[in-house]
This record gives C-alpha cells, structure tokens and sequence, in this order.
C-alpha cells in the first residue's frame, strides 16, 4: 500500500464526441484517456435502494469509476480526509490511487456503475476491514 491521500484522486474528462443524428461516444484508452493500462473491467447494477457497495481499499490497483447509466456517490477516506464525490455523467471517470478507502452509495435507480482496473482480481489486493486499513496507513506515516 502507498500513501496516497485523496487529494491524488481526481475526475477525469474521458474522450467525448457527439452527434445530433447518432447520439454521443465516450472513448476510453489503456494509458491514454486513463493513466494506467486496464486490465479488468467490471458493471456494478440493480444495487437495492439504501444499500452500498465497495467498503474496501485495494494496497496496488489503480481503478476508475464510471457512472455509465444514473447516479451514485463515491466516498473516499485516506485515514485522515475523506471526500465525496458524486458521479452522474458517462464521460467523467472518478481515478482512484491505491491505498484509498472507498464506498459507493446513493445509486439512482437503474444506476449501472463501471470499473476498470489496472489489474485482476486478486484477493490479498484487497484490505476489507477498515481499522486494519487505519494500521496500514498509520505504518506507513511512521516508516
């Protein structure tokens, strides 16, 4: 795990083209429109009203969140700050850096929420539970 803040995750403008006629197109790029090559991508939908997803940080991977379809908040935590973002726009994708803790929650009804990840599933890659998180983060400020 590194010690990025939340202030190293930001909105990223993704490619956006339009057309009257046909409607519009969002293009997304390994290190180009996102700056980490992809190399999983996952839909989160039909999340229950009320009900959160995420609740996790990843120690290496790097992710950006897409609202493809409706709304939803994304809450961000470094173990000092936290900040909210809400994503609602298919061409906006929130980065997050590794080391943040995150949590998804507000999902519009039909919201569909895209991921993509700058590696496969891996499960040690994940810390699940927040006060260990906290120990991470509080370890690498005293290294």
């Amino acid at each position: 795990m590194n010690e990025s803040t939340v202030y190293d995750c930001s909105i990223i403008e993704l490619s956006r083209h339009h057309s009257e006629r046909k409607g519009s197109l969002t293009v997304v790029e390994n290190s180009r429109t996102v700056p980490f090559d992809i190399k999983r991508v996952y839909y989160i939908y039909d999340v229950p009203g009320g009900a959160n997803r995420g609740g996790h940080a990843h120690r290496e991977q790097y992710r950006m969140i897409v609202a493809v379809c409706g709304s939803f908040s994304v809450t961000l935590d470094d173990g000092s700050v936290k900040r909210t973002f809400l994503l609602n726009h298919p061409y906006q994708g929130l980065l997050v850096t590794p080391g943040i803790w995150n949590t998804l929650d507000d999902f519009s009804s039909g919201a569909v929420c895209m991921v993509l990840a700058s590696d496969v599933y891996i499960e040690e890659e994940y810390v699940r539970d927040y006060d260990a998180f906290l120990a991470l983060k509080n370890q690498l400020k005293n290294s």
